[in-house]
């Protein structure tokens, strides 16, 4: 019989497996502590979760509605009136998610170990990386771009490849989510943390949802192109 790895080579069995840790000995007063400081039931949480959770909702709904239906294209009397106002909503929402965010970090204690000045430094840094990859994808994509222009019928000539798009796939998504975790080290806030968390969670489910569903626009032009 051949043997083992382990029994071949006891070092890689280090203080012989995970199974002979004695995890009573662990320290688990820094997670007493952090959870003494989070109350996920507080009114200011739950309605920042809310927000958080509504906006990629809200405007995924509308915007495939707007794609079955013309309806704000016609309520608006053009492609790009009704998407400008979409636009101007979105950031509204988007200004009462960040208010409700700071207010939920406000009521909530300061943890301590995220209290100093490496950490308020490492939380300005991102939130300068965040603006950067936000301002420079509104900046390459334009307003229609940036704000679902394809569902209502505004397509771009070609996909944008340049920077930020040539660093990573959604900037704006991740350069956001960044803004919010910078802004919660910065605070020194744990609650701030997990709507970070929250936020990044919600940007992937949206992501999951529009990103076939804008290829398949455009695959469909792309049909409608090779007919004519």
């Amino acid at each position: 019989m051949t043997e083992s790895l382990f029994d071949a080579n006891p070092a890689l069995d280090c203080c012989g497996g995970l199974n002979n840790v004695d995890y009573s000995q662990m320290d688990m007063s820094v997670l007493a502590e952090l959870w003494r400081l989070i109350d996920l039931t507080e009114p200011r949480f739950c309605v920042a979760v809310i927000a958080i959770i509504f906006n990629p909702f809200f405007w995924n709904v509308v915007a495939r509605w707007e794609h079955r239906t013309r309806g704000l294209t016609r309520l608006f009397g053009g492609p790009y009136a009704a998407c400008y106002s979409l636009a101007v909503l979105i950031l509204l929402l988007n200004v009462y998610r960040s208010h409700s965010i700071t207010v939920a970090m406000k009521a909530h204690p300061r943890w301590e170990p995220l209290d100093n000045a490496h950490v308020y430094s490492a939380g300005a840094a991102l939130m300068v990386l965040g603006s950067v990859f936000v301002i420079s994808s509104f900046m390459a994509l334009g307003v229609t771009g940036t704000f679902l222009g394809d569902y209502f019928g505004i397509l771009m000539d070609q996909k944008v490849t340049g920077f930020p798009f040539n660093v990573m796939e959604n900037p704006m998504y991740w350069g956001s989510t960044a803004n919010y975790l910078g802004l919660a080290l910065m605070n020194a806030s744990p609650v701030g943390v997990i709507l970070t968390a929250v936020v990044g969670l919600s940007y992937k489910v949206a992501i999951a949802y529009e990103g076939p569903f804008t290829e398949e626009i455009y695959r469909q032009r792309s049909q409608r192109c090779k007919h004519k």
